[in-house]
């Protein structure tokens, strides 16, 4: 069994999802592989450490809230975008890659 068979949105379509790439991702950055993990999944290797960043500001600045939830929704819109483009062969370089 492969990595890839256990993302249930690939073995039921054949197709990328957003997330695929971030276990392979995790092990290159593990192994102090940087360019390797970034093209295993370019989209969570810069939106992880912003994401964390929003969480915090969050739940420790109230003032806040009302900018990070827009931007909770930007990032969502723009992992469907790149769930969405990751499959389109014109963008072949958004699937995971090993270099």
């Amino acid at each position: 069994m492969t990595i890839t068979s256990l993302c249930p949105i690939k073995t039921l379509t054949g197709l990328d999802c957003p997330g695929c790439g971030i276990t392979r991702m995790f092990v290159a950055l593990s192994h102090g592989h940087i360019y390797q993990a970034f093209r295993y999944n370019p989209l969570v290797f810069i939106e992880l450490p912003i994401l964390i960043i929003l969480i915090l500001l969050y739940k420790f600045n109230k003032k806040s809230r009302k900018v990070v939830n827009i931007l909770f929704v930007i990032l969502l819109v723009i992992t469907v975008v790149y769930g969405i483009l990751r499959n389109i062969p014109m963008f072949y370089f958004l699937a995971p890659t090993e270099v």
